[in-house]
């Protein structure tokens, strides 16, 4: 199978880069520019593509490009910082811009370029920038592809070396056929084939992991939610009854959840699953918490107690299962380092050191979107691949401040007529995430003759690829309206829904 090695210079937008080239049915794996080079040399990759970056190539310390890369003979497409990197280290000229370029430009081909084949207005091409510093002097024996306005050497390459740059962006859908751009490297430049797909995938993991366990247990802690459903079910392809699924129920499950988790999943896929009633024990502990990370904490270390003490009761465990996607393992070792703790929560952190478990993790090479595609090869049903992230606390991080069981049942109505909204109207499919939160404030209303003072319900409702950035759903006010009238008229102790309106950033998917 082919594969491209994507180094990562720190740009918001690698990710986008590597699911651009799995798309297009190639695999590709994103590593730090920090990285060995004799690691990545081992993994035999058929092209190398060098991310943007905040850094300036021209300041003390930003980070280089080992010289080793330019001998491997690789095909190479430096994108923005590494059109720079490439520039600098070939000996042409990079110099800061007067002004930071930021947004869409027009572009023009210029010459007989295999990136820029078939592209619908070769003369007129929208690109997205997003740079400060800009090439002034191409390296020897390179010619220019590309100009704008306002820079001359927009895109280079050596055709002999198959060595091009672009001082634009083709992975962001602002850029006119960017798409097509990064196909052309990766299929008339670099020759690779389209040997990438989820059929493979699924194929290959499961033939892995059977090789990888074979006798062994694991076990596996099932939440409901996709990540972990897909990883139970290729390890229950692999390894059959060897696979022992742990669900427990902490008390902050939306309604019918355990129901509608463990039957399914049962009833279709016979998985092995033993349901743990644990509520009172998480919320016994929680009882007056309102601070969002202790929260988050007390449920992560009850969850771990918990599935530590059914884990122990199963004779022969060697491996713990988690459904780890690739961002995490990007996040994890990042050229900008492991992100700042936005939120801690209980994806069984601690877990593997504490049991003295070898991990296995079936899903760590895929994206999100990936996840759904191999839940289709698998044979699950829409309403399981679809269905809404949960987080890992639950309710807990829903319910604002103080938990308690009046507080929980007043949530579990209220979100129960959101899904059943959005089911209805055929607005669950088009939105990523769609939830009720309790506020911890009560406001006046009337109801009848008489003043009530009760509590308000937020709504929030987003629209996003990959959760790590967010925009509120512009839903039908008349779907919003039937949404709030049934909140108030169905639910008890409600008077008042309002709406959250704020992106991400600055704001979070979660309230807390």
């Amino acid at each position: 199978m082919d594969k491209v090695v994507i180094l990562d210079f720190g740009s918001q937008f690698t990710q986008l880069i590597a699911r651009r080239v799995r798309e297009a049915g190639v695999y590709s794996e994103i590593h730090p520019c920090t990285v060995d080079p004799e690691r990545v040399k081992a993994l035999n990759p058929q092209a190398l593509i060098l991310s943007g970056g905040p850094s300036s190539v021209l300041d003390p310390g930003s980070p280089g490009l080992d010289p080793s890369y330019l001998e491997l003979g690789l095909p190479i497409l430096g994108i923005c910082y590494g059109m720079q990197l490439l520039s600098h280290n070939l000996g042409g000229k990079v110099v800061a811009s007067s002004e930071r370029e930021y947004g869409r430009a027009q572009f023009e081909v210029l010459g007989d370029c295999p990136l820029f084949e078939g592209v619908e207005s070769p003369e007129d091409m929208t690109v997205w920038m997003s740079h400060g510093d800009r090439v002034e002097a191409i390296p020897p024996d390179f010619e220019i592809m590309g100009r704008t306005e306002s820079i001359p050497f927009a895109a280079m390459g050596h055709p002999g070396r198959k060595i091009y740059a672009l001082q634009f962006h083709p992975e962001v859908a602002h850029t006119q056929d960017g798409p097509l751009v990064l196909q052309n490297f990766l299929f008339k430049v670099a020759g690779l084939k389209p040997s990438w797909s989820m059929a493979s995938f699924v194929e290959n993991t499961v033939e892995e992991l059977r090789t990888k366990i074979g006798d062994d247990k694991v076990v596996l802690g099932l939440s409901g939610g996709i990540d972990s459903t897909v990883a139970a079910v290729l390890l229950h392809k692999a390894i059959g009854k060897n696979l022992h699924c742990i669900f427990v129920d902490n008390g902050l499950l939306r309604m019918g959840e355990r129901q509608e988790v463990i039957g399914f999943l049962e009833e279709h896929f016979e998985l092995n699953v033993k349901c743990v009633d644990a509520a009172d024990e998480f919320l016994n502990k929680l009882e007056g918490v309102t601070d969002p990370e202790k929260k988050r904490k007390i449920i992560g270390y009850t969850f771990i107690d918990v599935f530590d003490r059914e884990a122990k009761a199963i004779d022969g465990v060697k491996y713990l299962g988690q459904g780890t996607l690739y961002p995490d393992v990007i996040e994890s070792e990042s050229f900008k380092g492991p992100s700042a703790v936005i939120k801690s929560h209980h994806n069984v952190g601690g877990l593997p050191e504490k049991m003295n478990l070898k991990l296995v993790e079936p899903l760590r090479e895929l994206f999100k979107d990936e996840v759904r595609r191999a839940a289709y090869e698998l044979g699950m049903p829409e309403h399981i691949i679809w269905r809404h992230p949960f987080p890992g606390p639950g309710l807990a991080i829903r319910v604002i401040g103080e938990i308690t069981r009046e507080r929980l049942q007043i949530l579990r109505l209220a979100d129960r007529i959101v899904q059943n909204e959005l089911l209805a109207s055929d607005w669950y499919r088009k939105v990523w995430q769609g939830f009720a939160v309790l506020l911890p404030l009560k406001t006046v209303g009337v109801m009848g003759d008489d003043r009530t003072y009760e509590h308000v319900i937020a709504l929030r409702i987003v629209d996003s690829v990959d959760a790590m950035t967010a925009d509120w759903s512009r839903l039908p006010s008349e779907l919003l309206a039937r949404i709030s009238n049934r909140i108030i008229n169905e639910v008890k102790g409600v008077n008042r829904v309002v709406l959250d309106i704020s992106s991400k950033p600055p704001s979070t998917i979660e309230w807390e």
